[in-house]
């Protein structure tokens, strides 16, 4: 599939290993940075959704789009794991959940520009599912630059791969490509932030470590049962 990636927000928590870890399979090795786990809430905006050399469909290429994940391991090859997938576009979530075996859940989202800030709100909408919710305002500041290789911002944004489970426990691993990121210093008013604690996740009280990136053009693709 291609897609492209619009206005996000990397906003990230350090939390404990232990917890992370009960929360991932066990084929999985939960990655950490100078001893630390993250958990990221990334909100962003897609568009131009679509199998490779094949146009959009009109109502179901664009979309806004959040995810919840972390980092982890499979073999020595390090990817990204999800713990939750929020999607305004109701298709997308159950093509994504058959086959990519990844927990979509439809919501109601926007995402507006005003005067340069984005403001972003999701409320989780997918029945059966733990309430989730999340309303921020934030906008990039100052120019761009490229993580450095060996540090934190690298570490979480340079990896070419997604890890996956099906019902039965069986892990899959999907490749993906983009060019290496470019990142900005970001501004963000949290409002409401829910998305971890239907995990069972509680965030620190201090402040997420922030970054905010403008584009990025991205090729996924299937999935694959790992050995």
């Amino acid at each position: 599939m291609a897609q492209r990636w619009h206005e996000l927000l990397f906003a990230h928590w350090p939390v404990n290993a232990g917890v992370l870890q009960s929360l991932i399979p066990r084929q999985l090795a939960l990655d950490t940075f100078e001893g630390r786990a993250w958990i990221g809430v990334i909100p962003f905006r897609m568009s131009g959704v679509r199998l490779r050399g094949t146009p959009g469909v009109p109502g179901l290429s664009a979309f806004p789009e959040l995810n919840v994940r972390t980092y982890v391991s499979n073999g020595g090859k390090p990817g990204v794991w999800f713990f939750s997938l929020d999607a305004a576009n109701a298709a997308a979530v159950a093509v994504a959940r058959a086959w990519f075996h990844l927990p979509y859940f439809r919501a109601r989202m926007r995402s507006v520009e005003n005067a340069g800030w984005i403001e972003y709100g999701s409320v989780r909408r997918h029945p059966g599912s733990p309430e989730a919710e999340l309303n921020v305002r934030y906008r990039g500041i100052g120019e761009e630059w490229e993580p450095r290789a060996g540090t934190l911002e690298h570490w979480w944004t340079e990896r070419y791969c997604l890890y996956a489970a099906d019902e039965r426990g069986e892990i899959f691993r999907g490749e993906i490509h983009h060019r290496p990121w470019k990142l900005r210093n970001a501004e963000a008013e949290m409002r409401r932030n829910t998305m971890a604690t239907a995990l069972g996740v509680a965030l620190p009280e201090a402040a997420p470590v922030i970054y905010f990136s403008g584009e990025q053009d991205v090729r996924v693709w299937a999935p694959r049962r790992v050995a």
